[in-house]
């Protein structure tokens, strides 16, 4: 026979238990209810990757009118001694083409693709200790062999830049004369580093162009691409030369900055 405590004992109990059976039973189905929203919202909420990844690259008109898609010859990345050849600067007239782009005692020169540094050494004799001379390559091995020239030959106005195929990297405002000698068919983007060079140079700078004919894949470019895309990038003729022949050259272009165009 139960009397009225045992029961009230008996419910004391059972309460606590019935709860805790309760809360165990619920936890597997809030468990499952929490994957289920966790799996929804990965699968509506894509990563930031992911959204970038789906949309378009775009290029602006400029840029895409500044492209190319014509050949151009693989850069050189050999033995740098070919540049140092006996005569050559009787042959290429290396004064005369200083001469020709107002190089000077204080003057501010690029030589782009400048290779062993023939070309750097001899302007940074030229513009003297109040000048610079920036060697822009795109070989980081060519520059260093720069830097240690420069030292032996106790020239410190030479500085050395790793350019890009598409931007020289000079400072803005800092040349009075650019030379791209021998390199313009293997540069890439010939139109897009020409408008950057653009902005490195001081009022009344002038650019020099030497190379020969040839379809752009075969370590020459003709002269008439070569007006074309200094044209576009912002340049006009100004004046044009044969004297480089003897060094095997075809031409030697002069262009200044057509400020009006930029």
């Amino acid at each position: 026979m139960w009397t009225i405590a045992d029961i009230g004992v008996i419910a004391l109990t059972a309460i606590p238990l019935l709860l805790v059976l309760r809360r165990a039973a619920i936890r597997p189905l809030l468990g499952l209810l929490l994957l289920g929203a966790a799996g929804f919202l990965h699968q509506a909420t894509p990563l930031p990757s992911q959204a970038r990844s789906t949309a378009p690259a775009q290029q602006s008109p400029a840029a895409q009118a500044d492209r190319i898609t014509r050949p151009t010859s693989e850069p050189y990345k050999g033995d740098l001694s070919i540049f140092e050849n006996a005569g050559r600067d009787e042959r290429l007239q290396i004064n005369l083409v200083m001469d020709v782009l107002g190089i000077k005692e204080g003057s501010g020169v690029a030589d782009i693709g400048a290779g062993s540094g023939w070309f750097t050494v001899r302007a940074a004799r030229r513009v003297g200790p109040g000048g610079k001379v920036y060697a822009v390559e795109i070989n980081p091995g060519y520059l260093k062999h720069i830097e240690q020239r420069a030292r032996l030959e106790h020239l410190p106005g030479i500085r050395t830049i790793l350019g890009k195929e598409d931007d020289p990297l000079l400072p803005a405002q800092s040349v009075d004369a650019v030379l791209i000698l021998k390199t313009y068919h293997e540069i890439a983007q010939p139109v897009r580093l020409l408008v950057r060079l653009r902005d490195a140079m001081r009022p009344g700078a002038l650019l020099g162009i030497i190379d020969r004919n040839g379809n752009g894949s075969d370590h020459g470019i003709d002269s008439k691409t070569v007006i074309g895309e200094a044209g576009r990038a912002g340049f006009r003729l100004a004046n044009q030369y044969d004297f480089v022949k003897p060094d095997g050259m075809d031409y030697f272009l002069v262009f200044e900055s057509h400020a009006e165009v930029h």
